[in-house]
Parts: structure tokens; sequence; C-alpha cells
């Protein structure tokens, strides 16, 4: 017979082995894994307005020959906040986030209400906060700042329309704009936010905003004048080291800056570009970059640290899962998983791809917002404007001019014929799609044009030296980067030559500059037009700012628009295939 102490052991033994049994199981289980929290992040960048699905796509690996690729239709801003809300439901500890140009250079339905219609549509699809990117300040500060903060445009514009929506008001947007790297002259204060910091589920996550260096040369001077741009890495340094103060040790950088890496849109080959230098700068207690600009797809891990960008137009959408841990704060690196994932919205795809993409259904909050705008827009939308026999695309000859440039560079100069004006040109990023006939019997519309000149600048003709004209020409190539020349699209009866080999400042032929067959005179004076980007400056091109005699002009789509219309009445207007710029 046992004893019983031989039994009150036994039981003793056997309870502590239940014990360490529960514990291991525990070990398993929630409970652990409760010592970090999980959050995602879910990002887009340089939506620019794209409201509608359009013909937008995305090169996706081919379910039938994965090594090839096939295009998606992918994008609309009701299939986008179904994919948000899908990502949302899959992970409640979540942020949604824009990496910049939210707006700028937007289609019809959204330009033809200065963009208020995206900020509404991002306002529905829950976005919390977005870094400021370049096309911000299209229109100078002042307008981003009512876009962040509401009211009326104050300022009629032609064919435009404000506080058009349902309730006729515009209330601004319900998230927050971040610019760490963007001051005021007058006080180097920033102009927005420079962090946001959100806590979940009892853990802290900081952010950090910032937009390219290049923005004052890239959007209208004047305004921007106001306030300056620091270098991106020395800014979100300095605010990364404002958010350890506050105890806060996970750190997002949505930079709206970018590059580029081979490999498909979720790759990274051969990664390169500004994004990749700045990154280079950034404190290690920076965790992931979120970049833009560049509208490329690729999903990179650089020195241990996530840096990733979604295309553009809302076609892909960034998914960055981390842990943070509970005790220190930190984002435990080696769990983090990134992804970039499309947004199919089933126009015109094949039963083959809707099997291996699904189509979204369209989220009915926000596609009833844009039905909203586009039944506004229709009327002046659907405008015939005239003819065309052909696309005008913005392929570029040998020399750097295009059949697009070509027409609307004669479209500006025949506007302002009557203000004196003997030439044109107009700058290559304000040609933002190519001019095709939407409608039938090669019919032009209003929305077609708007397209293509989307900007809404205004005309300017003014006086330059043919040695000026020299000059501006030679501003094509910056004397850093001359690989990456910016050509003015010339009005028909002027041509030039340009050496590729030739020093900075001496790449333009000048014996070949030519105007309705003359040669150009240096010490005689033209009378040009441009648009206001340009004449104060826009793109490098400072010899402009020198010009006199000055005189406004109509906004450069209705220009277009009546050229279109006046040279169409006979017959379709074909493109012009002939350069005007030549490379010897």
């Amino acid at each position: 017979m046992r004893s019983r102490a031989n039994v009150a052991v036994r039981a003793r033994a056997i309870s502590r082995l239940l014990a360490a049994a529960a514990c291991l199981l525990l070990l398993d289980t929630p409970a652990a894994a409760a010592q970090t929290v999980p959050v995602r992040i879910i990002a887009i960048n340089d939506f620019h307005g794209h409201l509608e699905s359009a013909d937008h796509a995305i090169a996706v690996p081919d379910p039938a020959n994965p090594a090839t690729t096939v295009q998606l239709r992918s994008g609309g801003a009701a299939f986008l906040a179904t994919r948000i809300n899908q990502l949302k439901a899959e992970q409640p500890r979540n942020v949604v986030v824009s990496a910049g140009d939210l707006v700028g250079a937007s289609p019809f339905t959204s330009g033809l209400f200065h963009d208020e219609p995206t900020i509404e549509v991002m306002n529905a699809i829950g976005l919390e906060v977005s870094a400021l990117g370049n096309h911000e300040f299209d229109r100078g500060v002042a307008h981003l700042l009512r876009l962040a903060n509401g009211g009326c445009h104050a300022q009629p514009t032609p064919n435009r329309q404000t506080c058009a929506g349902v309730d006729r008001q515009f209330s601004g947007a319900r998230f927050l704009f971040l610019a760490a790297n963007v001051l005021y002259r007058e006080n180097e204060q920033p102009i927005v936010p420079p962090t946001w910091i959100k806590s979940i589920d009892g853990v802290r996550i900081g952010f950090i905003g910032a937009v390219t260096r290049a923005t004052p040369g890239i959007v209208v001077p004047s305004g921007v004048a106001g306030v300056h741009f620091v270098a991106e890495a020395k800014a979100v340094n300095q605010s990364a080291k404002e958010l350890k103060a506050q105890g806060v040790q996970a750190i997002v950088a949505v930079i709206h800056e970018g590059g580029d890496a081979e490999g498909g849109y979720d790759d990274c080959r051969n990664p390169r570009g500004a994004i990749f230098d700045i990154a280079r700068e950034l404190d290690a207690s920076i965790d992931i970059v979120l970049s833009a600009h560049t509208h490329r797809g690729y999903n990179c891990i650089v020195d241990g640290r996530v840096i990733l960008q979604a295309a553009s137009y809302g076609r892909l959408v960034s998914v960055v899962d981390v842990e943070i841990d509970r005790a220190s704060g930190e984002i435990v690196r080696g769990r983090t998983r990134a992804r970039n994932v499309p947004v199919p919205n089933g126009v015109r795809t094949s039963h083959r791809l809707r099997a291996a993409y699904p189509p979204l259904a369209p989220d009915p909050k926000v596609e009833a917002i844009v039905e909203h705008y586009q039944e506004l827009a229709a009327p002046l939308a659907q405008r015939p404007v005239g003819r065309i026999a052909a696309d005008f695309d913005r392929r570029t000859s040998a020399g750097g001019d295009s059949a697009l440039g070509r027409l609307i560079a004669d479209a500006h100069l025949a506007a302002t014929r009557a203000k004196g004006a003997q030439l044109a040109f107009t700058n290559p990023g304000g040609l933002r799609a190519n001019l095709r006939a939407s409608a039938g019997d090669s019919v032009v519309t209003y929305a077609d044009a708007f397209a293509s000149q989307p900007f809404g600048n205004t005309l300017v003709t003014l006086t330059l030296t043919g040695a000026q004209l020299k000059q501006m020409l030679e501003q094509q190539w910056s004397a850093t980067k001359p690989e990456r020349a910016r050509f003015l699209q010339p009005s028909h009866g002027f041509s030039y030559a340009w050496r590729a080999n030739g020093s900075h400042g001496e790449r333009i032929v000048a014996d070949s500059m030519r105007l309705d067959g003359r040669a150009i005179e240096l010490d005689r004076t033209y009378r040009v037009t441009v648009n206001n980007f340009l004449a104060d400056g826009g793109d490098g091109f400072r010899v402009l700012r020198e010009g006199i005699e000055r005189i406004g002009g109509p906004v450069d789509v209705d220009a277009l628009t009546e050229y279109l219309r006046e040279a169409s009445a006979v017959r379709p207007l074909a493109p012009d295939r002939a350069p005007r710029i030549r490379r010897r």
C-alpha cells in the first residue's frame, strides 16, 4: 500500500508538470503574441484626382505564364475604397496614409471643381494623413491650405466650379497634411504639421511627411514665394529626433520623392533614384519609407528598411504589416511584411484574368460622390470642340518635340496673334495625356482637351531679345542633370538644331534658329507666348522672368479648344508629323 506522503508527492509533481505544460501552451497562444501589437499601414500615392476608372492598367503576372505580364485594368476611386475597406477589415488595427499628389494635373471630373471632389472622396475612404506632394502646390500655398481647411474658391475661374457638393459647401480635408521640410520664410515655421502620432491598442506609431526639395522648380514660382523647401533627409531626421523625445520609437517616413526598380510592382531589382539616396541619409530609427513621385511600383528592403511605392492613380495599394513591441515601442523589423496589391475594376477584363484577379465591387458611398460630380460636369465634358484625323500623342521626335506639343504651341500662338505674338512655346510637363477623340466621327470633346491641358494656366505674351531666346533654349538642360532635358515645344514657323555633345550653355546651334525661314537675330526683339508657369521662371527657365511688355491671354485649354474648332471646321485636323527641333 502506498503511503499518503508518496501520494502527495506524486500529486505535487503532476501538478507542476501540468502547470509547465500550461505555460508552454500559453507561449503559443495569443496571450504571448500580446507582447506585440500588429498594425497594418495602408498607403497610396500620386492619386492625382483620378476618380474614374478610365483606361488605367497595371502589368501583372500572366496566370497562363507567370514569367510574362499582362495588363490588368485597375483603379477608380470606388474600387480603391473597396480594396482599402477589405484591407482594414482583415486587420482592424490600421492606418490609411497617402504619400502625396492626391490632387493636381487631375482629370476633368475633379479638376473642373478645383479638386474638391477628390478631397471629399478621400474623406469618405477614411484617409487619415497625407504627405504634401509637389502638385499640392500647383496653385500656390493659399489654395493648398483651402483644400485642407475648407471654404469655397474665392476667385471665379472660367469653366470651373466650387462648392458643388450635395450640400453646396466644401468643408475641407478631414485628414491631416504633413510636411517637415516646407517652412515659411518669415518665421521658419512649417506650413503644415511635420509629424502625426497614432495610438493603437496601447502603442504609438509616428509619421513624418516631406516633399521633394525640387518643388519650387516644377510649380509656379510665385505660388511658393513665401516658403522654402529644405533637404528632405535633414528635415525628416530632425522630426524623428523630436518623435523619439516624445517616446515614439515606431517611425514611418512618408516622402513625396521616388525612384525606380526592376522586376515588377512587387519586386525590387537594381533600386535607384532620389528616394534611395535620401534613405541612405535617414536616421536608423526610421523603420519604413513610403515613397511617391515617380509613379513606379516597387517593394524594396534596403539596409533592413522597407521602401515601397504603389505606382499611381489608385492602381495599386501598398500594405505594410508590422508588429510593435509593447515594452520598447519599437517595430520588430524581422516580422515586417510589405506588399503592393492591385485594384482590379473588371473593366474590359477577360474571364481568364477575372479568375486570377477577381474584380472588386465599387463602394456605393464613394461611387455616389463620383457620380454626383460626373452629372454636374457632363454638359461641359461632352461638348464637342473639334475633330481630329488621328491621335495627337506625346511621343517625341529625335529632337525632342511631339505632335501634341506642336498642336498646343500652335493653339497658343493663334490665341495671342492679336497681342503681337510671333512664336509660342509650351512646356512638356503641361502635356498630361494624348489628345484622343472619345466621341464618334473623330469628335474631340471638352473633356478630351482638358485631359491634355488640365492645369488651367493662363497665357502670357512677352518680349525677348534673340539672345534671350537662345538662352531660354539653353536652359532646357540643367548643369547638374543634362541628361534630363526639358524640351519646350515650339509653334509652327520656328525651328532650330542642338548638339548632343555640346557643353553646358553651348548646345544650341545659333545660326539654326529660324522664324518663318529667317534667321533669329540676337539683338532683335520678338514677341513670345508662354503660359504663366513658364513666364514666372518655372521648370528652370529663369530668363523668362526678364521678359518685358507682358500681356495676359486666355486660359490654355480654352485656347486649345478654340483652335481645334476653327482648324477642323472643314475637315478633321491631322497631326503635324514634321519635327521642328533637330538633333545634331
